[in-house]
């Protein structure tokens, strides 16, 4: 696939990186030409240097024939016009486009074919909103992701010493529980990937991922670990658009507080959300959050546009008694470093986007794509079509479907009914498979069994 990157930042190296290793062929564009010669070094990609929204810009990079255009600059209007400019110009198929302020996500028709010809928008701070939500409805969870609709979801959890399944093996889980049914997709042990089976036994340390409906999710990280109890008291860090959309979300569930550093900042706040308390100050200092009684906090979260600013109030919170401590790191190479020790879940923002932006790049009928483990592996969701003789997956059982190596199948959704995968159960055309694949070197075999041809011999 032939495929332009407006945006050689954070979120358009990692997708160059991801899309580059898939034998995509892959042009990126900007105007900074150190990091463009910092990517072309390092990957098999192309770079134009220039604004992406010019005509000869985008003529220079390919768009003639180019198949897709993910416009992730820093500029909205640059990321709009760009898309303006290859539909007009050059009838670019699929175009994709990073949009953040809501002046223009609130607009009704502002993005229609008629309009600003938009195929997919990505909205960053609505991702990591809702990614951030997830975690706070799941204490204790590493990890939440969603597909069909919200019926099924993937968790990721720390297994400790005391829980039930750890020191046994995965066959037990359900015998001990055996109105619950759930699959565990895979398990890192010392940050390496290991394909579960029925005699493999969980050790305390171990992440372990594993597949449910959403109404038994509490049921089976009991298994894994002691669960912690709801979050009540949130104390968010940072004023900005993600602290106000999940403060918004939150406050009438939970009692939120806001800290943020800029006064006019925090009048708007004030203004606009109904039940959150707005703090004037840094987070940073040890005064302040002791004033609002840091030890009562069930989850303390540090979302400002700072790092430096973010590791460092977590590490204060925490150390001044907040139970949990949760940190926006928009340093990739960070996140490894901090996670685990006095900061419990760090989270980086182009890893969550990166997900959305994949959903559109992957071949076949791929519905949502997670990365997960900083890239290392993703959860897809896939849409089985065909028959027997069109299609790979269709009418075998999935103890008889040649999946790549790595590759587990965690649950296929049938309308309104979650089916566990087990070696018996049937594919069937219209069904949601949702799948878990370690090795992202097998990602192009999956998308073909999910391809129809004319006939599979």
């Amino acid at each position: 696939m032939k495929i332009i990157i407006l945006g050689a930042g954070q979120v358009g190296g990692t997708l160059a990186e991801h899309l580059a290793r898939e034998e995509n062929d892959i042009t990126v564009v900007d105007t900074d030409g150190e990091r463009l010669r910092e990517l072309h070094t390092r990957l098999d990609i192309r770079t134009v240097s220039g604004a992406g929204s010019y005509p000869m810009v985008l003529r220079q990079a390919g768009c003639e024939d180019a198949d897709m255009l993910i416009a992730v600059t820093n500029s909205d209007e640059v990321n709009m016009i760009a898309c303006q400019v290859a539909h007009t110009l050059f009838r670019t198929p699929t175009k994709i486009a990073r949009v953040r302020a809501a002046a223009y996500l609130t607009r009704k028709g502002l993005f229609a074919h008629e309009a600003v010809p938009i195929d997919v928008l990505i909205s960053p701070e609505q991702v990591v909103t809702d990614y951030i939500r997830r975690l706070i409805e799941h204490p204790g969870a590493l990890q939440v992701l969603e597909f069909a609709d919200g019926r099924v979801q993937l968790v990721a959890v720390r297994a400790i010493y005391g829980g039930p399944l750890v020191g046994q093996e995965l066959g037990f889980l359900r015998r001990h529980m055996p109105s619950v049914d759930t699959r565990v997709a895979a398990i890192y042990r010392k940050d390496r990937p290991i394909i579960p089976r029925g005699d493999t036994v969980i050790e305390a340390d171990d992440e372990v991922f594993f597949l449910a409906a959403r109404r038994d999710i509490r049921a089976v990280m009991s298994e894994l670990r002691r669960l912690d109890r709801d979050f009540r008291q949130v104390m968010i860090a940072g004023g900005g658009n993600i602290g106000e959309r999940l403060a918004e979300h939150l406050e009438h569930s939970h009692r939120v507080k806001i800290i943020e550093h800029d006064l006019e900042r925090c009048t708007q706040l004030s203004e606009r959300l109904d039940r959150t308390v707005v703090l004037h100050g840094s987070a940073t200092t040890k005064r302040l959050l002791e004033e609002e009684s840091i030890e009562d906090c069930d989850i303390f979260c540090a979302l400002t546009n700072d790092d430096e600013v973010n590791i460092m109030s977590s590490m204060l919170a925490k150390r001044m008694g907040a139970k949990k401590v949760l940190t926006l790191i928009n340093n990739a190479a960070y996140v490894d470093l901090v996670q685990g020790g006095e900061i419990d879940i760090a989270i980086s923002p182009q890893q969550a986007t990166i997900g959305s932006l994949l959903t559109h790049v992957r071949r076949g009928d791929i519905v949502n794509v997670h990365s997960l483990r900083r890239g290392a592996a993703e959860a897809i969701e896939a849409i089985a079509h065909g028959d027997t003789q069109s299609s790979r997956v269709v009418g075998r059982a999935i103890g008889e479907i040649d999946l790549p190596q790595g590759t587990t199948i965690g649950a296929v959704v049938r309308g309104k009914e979650v089916l566990i995968a087990h070696d018996d159960v049937v594919v069937e055309s219209g069904d949601h498979v949702i799948l878990f694949v370690i090795d992202k070197r097998r990602l192009r075999d999956v998308e073909r069994l999910f391809q129809v041809g004319l006939t599979f011999f």
